[in-house]
């Protein structure tokens, strides 16, 4: 009975009084007890579900932590990449610029050794030749050498001449003074065919073959140097206007310049032919026996009293060119006679430059 009213007192009150009012129940320790024990149980039940929703929650500001810390590094490593792929790209630029810039340099360095071998050479020609003061050569091949050397003095004063003449005629100087640098150019000339007269005496074999010129020079050379009627032929375009007369007269300077060349080419061609001829003369063969070395040795004369006429032909060939550039002089005037000279002196330069520009070329 007892017990069965306290229960009922308990369901009475749980029923008929708010949570709150209990305590007023002091002395019914079960109800006190009761009611803790459920207070303690939805304590622990919110703070566990408190702990889970932390946890819970921990673990997706985790995974989002983790997730933004991957982007990052992918981004990071993507920069990283782009960064490199233009540090590469700016650095392959400033090699194939540095490698065109040395293929410039070594094209011009290429022109400068030429030109300074060039001139070791001639300097080195000059102490071992022993050249003379007075022009005379020595005999043998000190002479050529010497020759050489002699010719690229002259070329360096033909130059300074040639740049005086176009200074003097660009700045429209009277025909007095322009006639004093053309007279002067006319004179150098001069002296590189007396230089030519001694070269052919001393190795006539190095001046016929042109050895004294660059490599483009020798292409369009004729006995020794170049063609007077070719010549002439360039400078119509510098010489306008001209008058009837001259016309004329540049015309028949080119035609007897024309003749006297194919007559020193056909002259040459025979002299080729009979020197062929007496080498190969049956005569000549290795068989032994006084009269076939007598023989021999009488044949050789021959070919050599032939071959000695190689002078003359060259001779011939200069003084035909120191004649054409003496005779144009005469008909033109005095400012068509300096265009003309500066004219001729540019197309040998150019001949020159295209030497070194063919020797400095880049070979595959």
């Amino acid at each position: 009975m007892a017990a069965s009213a306290v229960g009922a007192g308990m369901d009475m009150g749980k029923l008929a009084f708010p949570r709150g009012q209990i305590e007023n129940w002091g002395d019914s320790g079960v109800v006190v007890t009761s009611l803790r024990t459920d207070t303690s149980t939805d304590v622990d039940a919110d703070e566990g579900n408190q702990a889970v929703g932390a946890s819970q929650q921990g673990a997706v500001v985790c995974l989002d932590s983790s997730a933004a810390s991957r982007e990052k590094t992918g981004e990071h490593k993507t920069l990283r990449r782009l960064a490199q792929n233009r540090e590469a790209a700016r650095k392959s630029r400033l090699r194939k610029k540095a490698y065109v810039q040395q293929l410039e340099n070594s094209r011009l360095k290429l022109i400068q050794l030429e030109q300074e071998l060039q001139r070791a050479r001639q300097q080195g020609i000059f102490i071992a030749g022993g050249f003379l003061g007075d022009h005379s050569y020595p005999v043998g091949g000190n002479g050529a050498m010497a020759f050489d050397m002699e010719y690229a003095r002259w070329l360096d004063e033909h130059q300074r001449q040639i740049n005086e003449l176009r200074s003097a005629l660009n700045a429209h100087v009277g025909d007095d003074e322009l006639r004093l640098h053309v007279d002067a150019v006319m004179t150098h000339y001069d002296e590189v065919f007396r230089l030519k007269s001694i070269g052919t005496k001393s190795d006539v074999f190095h001046m016929l073959s042109g050895m004294w010129t660059t490599p483009t020079e020798r292409c369009f050379m004729w006995l020794g140097g170049f063609r007077s009627s070719e010549l002439l032929k360039i400078l119509a375009n510098h010489l306008e206007p001209l008058t009837d007369q001259q016309l004329m007269g540049l015309c028949n300077l080119q035609l007897s310049s024309q003749q006297a060349e194919d007559a020193l080419s056909q002259g040459m061609e025979a002299l080729q032919q009979s020197l062929s001829d007496t080498l190969a003369s049956a005569s000549l063969g290795p068989s032994a026996g006084s009269d076939n070395v007598a023989n021999y040795m009488g044949q050789m004369a021959i070919a050599m009293s032939k071959l000695g006429t190689l002078e003359s032909f060259l001779r011939q060939a200069d003084l035909l060119r120191q004649q054409t550039l003496h005779q144009m002089h005469r008909i033109l005037t005095t400012r068509q006679a300096a265009r003309a000279l500066l004219a001729i002196s540019d197309y040998f330069s150019r001949l020159r430059a295209l030497s070194s520009l063919w020797l400095a070329r880049p070979r595959d």
